[in-house]
């Protein structure tokens, strides 16, 4: 079995492509109080686990021989909706959690037969990586923030910044600096106005991400002097935008936002 070739699509988050290509059809998987038989029954527990979380693997120690496979595994979860009964904890929309898998795999004909892992505790002897950037679990991290953001908790989505972050949304708006700036701005606003942010791609690297998303603002509450225009309840306005981030030590130091084509105003009907 070609582990490097496991882990690139293990961290793709496709489950069920990750069960067809490596695990046995009578595959058991036993962890802590866990036990599950068959393919099914291991991506039924996946889809389950990765219920708006993205794993992603960072191995540390792999060792094998022609039938057996023992792994050392940093594994890294991100949260892109709200998990309450998470095994490592309740998440939120722009959490994140490192917990020590050490698992072994027994295979036969390529194919893994049987699995056991065991954790400790979550932030136990683990090692990190800045919070983004272009590894696959940057990448996850980065759509955390942007659920976070999305979700109007000021308080994770600002645990992203720079201290001297500066954020440049359109020439009427002047140059909006550091994390206080940013919670300052957008607290009052999310109060009658949400924004939300579908994503369309994302390109990363360590030093930079460009966003390509359609943003969405929906008025929860008459908002008259809304800097894009008077809103009312239910009112809608959409757009595609390009958004850039520069990096530096993995947190978000400049943004810059590009509009694309015309934002498109929705009145409500009870209007």
């Amino acid at each position: 079995m070609d582990f490097s070739a496991y882990e690139a699509l293990f961290n793709t988050g496709d489950d069920r492509a990750l069960v067809e290509t490596f695990f046995h059809e009578d595959v058991r998987f036993t962890g802590g109080t866990r036990d599950y038989r068959g393919r099914d029954a291991l991506l039924a527990f996946l889809k389950w686990a990765h219920d708006g979380v993205r794993e992603v693997m960072r191995p540390q120690l792999v060792l094998q021989d022609a039938d057996h496979l023992f792994a050392e595994i940093d594994m890294d979860f991100h949260a892109t909706s709200e998990r309450a009964d998470f095994p490592f904890g309740h998440l939120y929309p722009g959490d994140s959690v490192t917990v020590k898998f050490f698992v072994t795999y027994r295979l036969s004909n390529g194919r893994i037969v049987e699995l056991k892992s065991m954790t400790w505790a979550p932030g136990k002897g683990v090692t990190t990586l800045p919070r983004l950037g272009g590894h696959p679990s940057q990448i996850a991290a980065f759509h955390a923030y942007v659920a976070a953001f999305s979700n109007a908790d000021c308080d994770r989505f600002r645990q992203f910044y720079a201290p001297d972050v500066v954020l440049t949304l359109n020439p009427r708006i002047p140059p909006i600096h550091g994390p206080q700036g940013i919670v300052d701005f957008y607290g009052p606003m999310f109060e009658r106005v949400r924004e939300r942010l579908d994503i369309h791609s994302v390109e990363a690297s360590d030093s930079a991400i460009t966003l390509d998303a359609t943003m969405c603002l929906t008025a929860i509450a008459d908002a008259p002097d809304f800097v894009m225009g008077p809103m009312r309840t239910g009112d809608r306005i959409e757009g595609r935008v390009f958004v850039d981030y520069a990096l530096r030590d993995g947190l978000i130091a400049r943004i810059g936002v590009r509009r694309q084509g015309d934002m498109i105003t929705h009145r409500h009907a009870a209007h």
